[in-house]
């Protein structure tokens, strides 16, 4: 009879469960030493051998000559466990029965002896769906129960188990399985089944399997089903996802601002067998392997990628800068938020996400302003780079007109301070003195702090403040807000006393309301207006 291939490799001893040496290594030695406790909670998640483990145990405990903790899988309890014809060993499902009659038939049941091995054994699969009636009849009997049964309860949602059952039980937590671990236990089980596969297909299952070895092996049968050779390209159509060319080729459709190139491929995707959100869902992942290369120096210890992967990869991340890739993967997450709450305009969503992955014009947020200052950086470099004679001429005729103030920018490329409005050099000459000491403003980053202390004081004025920005040079700070009314109310002597006392507590810096000044000028709008009638 034929049996499925998870089930027909599910491990025979606590040495052959996968990537879980922290749980089986502890189980090992209690069944060898005899210390096994009364009750065992197994939480994890799914495919990862929980199941697995709890059988294992329950044959370990009652095996007649266990070898180093595993049961020896010859004697008469460890053939008749796996036969099924014990009535010792009870496996109950509690997604199914989950109500508080089952639990009382253990709890009276419980009191008879084993009729063919030494121990009872419980196991209580998806503990969490119990009701909580159930879990009360559970209590007494998982804290005493009599010393020839044991409870294994398994649950992939710890979360919704009652602290009292936690803690009458000895827990374990299971580990999502290295994906290398399970590509080499995939490759393992083609070379006894005879499949040919190549080692990229093995890790693209690894990878789709999320640490899963039961999904891992679900695949591969799956894949194999077609028979032949499994390769990268039929497990992709197998599992009905997208190749690592087409993702390739869509980034660098983005990466080139091409709409035109991205629409046709997001078509040939919508036309053929592949599910967009599961394509999306590879680009994000592309996403996220392009901003560990560019941030991380040893990316190899974060990535599982093989090396035509990772070195495509790395060509594309070059095209794009840091803050763009954060706000396209911003993007990318965001698209597939509104996919999933309504999947019958999957398409539209795309090419929408599209329009603002290749023009962040089309995204009227404030989302995008880090990437719009990336550009201007750019343009500011080109603007330090032109010739002495250029420079000069657009100094003598930047002179004829007043300049209100300006962006700086620091070593790094990066836009840190603004010039407070000063007095002009020819102006200062005329008065006989010296230029005024450029007083350098950066962004005051302690403002949120500060704003909750002042919604202490007075709410109102904390309301006016959240969406407020705020300058510093140390000693003096500039609040620009948007709105006239406010910016007013702020002003008050109480208000701007109440802003003072919250700014000097998150700061170190003794802050009066003399050194605080409110406007209603320059928003980030009028700033990157600023920079480009410079550079022009």
């Amino acid at each position: 009879m034929y049996q499925a291939l998870y089930r027909k490799w599910r491990p025979k001893t606590f040495d052959e469960v996968c990537g879980q040496d922290h749980i089986t290594s502890i189980l090992k030695y209690e069944v060898e030493n005899g210390k096994v406790s009364h009750a065992y909670l197994l939480c994890g998640p799914r495919g990862t051998g929980k199941t697995s483990c709890a059988k294992l145990l329950a044959k370990a405990v009652n095996c007649k000559s266990p070898v180093n903790g595993n049961p020896c899988g010859k004697c008469s309890a460890c053939l008749a466990i796996d036969s099924s014809t014990v009535s010792d060993i009870i496996e109950m499902d509690a997604a199914s029965n989950n109500g508080v009659d089952y639990i009382r038939d253990i709890r009276e049941a419980v009191v008879y002896t084993p009729a063919e091995l030494k121990y009872k054994v419980y196991i209580i699969d998806e503990v969490h769906m119990l009701s909580s009636g159930a879990f009360n009849a559970l209590l007494k009997t998982l804290e005493e129960p009599p010393a020839y049964v044991i409870f294994i309860l398994a649950t992939t949602e710890l979360h919704k188990l009652p602290a009292t059952i936690v803690s009458r039980c000895q827990r374990f937590d299971f580990r999502r399985i290295p994906n290398q671990v399970i590509a080499d236990r995939v490759k393992e089980v083609c070379r006894s089944e005879d499949l040919p596969i190549d080692d990229d297909a093995a890790l693209i299952i690894s990878r789709m399997s999320r640490g899963g070895m039961r999904d891992a092996l679900s695949m591969l049968e799956l894949c194999s089903a077609s028979g032949g050779s499994i390769t990268a390209e039929s497990v992709s159509r197998s599992l009905g996802i997208s190749s690592s060319d087409e993702v390739e080729s869509f980034v660098d459709a983005i990466a080139r601002r091409s709409i035109a190139d991205a629409f046709r491929i997001i078509a040939k995707i919508d036309s053929s067998h592949i599910d967009i959100s599961v394509f999306w869902q590879s680009v994000i992942e592309f996403y996220r392997n392009m901003i560990v290369i560019k941030t991380v120096p040893s990316s190899a210890d974060y990535l599982e990628l093989t090396s035509a992967e990772a070195e495509r990869c790395g060509e594309l991340m070059k095209s794009f800068s840091y803050e763009r890739l954060i706000y396209n993967a911003r993007e990318l997450d965001d698209c597939s938020a509104r996919m999933q709450r309504n999947s019958s305009q999957r398409r539209l969503y795309a090419e929408m996400s599209v329009l603002r992955l290749c023009d962040e014009s089309f995204d009227g947020s404030a989302s995008n302003l880090p990437v719009r200052v990336s550009a201007l950086e750019e343009k500011v470099s080109l603007f330090r780079n032109v010739t002495p004679d250029r420079k000069k001429a657009e100094r003598s005729s930047e002179n004829e007109k007043p300049r209100t103030g300006s962006v700086r920018i620091s070593p790094e490329g990066q836009p840190d301070a603004v010039k407070e409005d000063a007095v002009s050099e020819t102006e200062n000459k005329k008065a006989g003195s010296e230029p005024a000491p450029e007083r350098v403003f950066r962004e005051f980053r302690a403002w949120p702090e500060a704003v909750e202390l002042i919604g202490k004081e007075n709410k109102a004025v904390s309301s006016f403040l959240r969406s407020a920005s705020v300058l510093t040079d140390g000693e003096h700070f500039i609040i620009k807000m948007g709105n006239s009314f406010a910016a007013d109310m702020v002003s008050r002597p109480d208000s701007l006393e109440i802003v003072a006392n919250a700014v000097s507590s998150v700061s170190s810096s003794e802050t009066t309301p003399s050194d605080i000044e409110v406007r209603t000028e320059k928003t980030d709008g009028n700033i990157k207006r600023d920079i480009m009638s410079d550079l022009n």
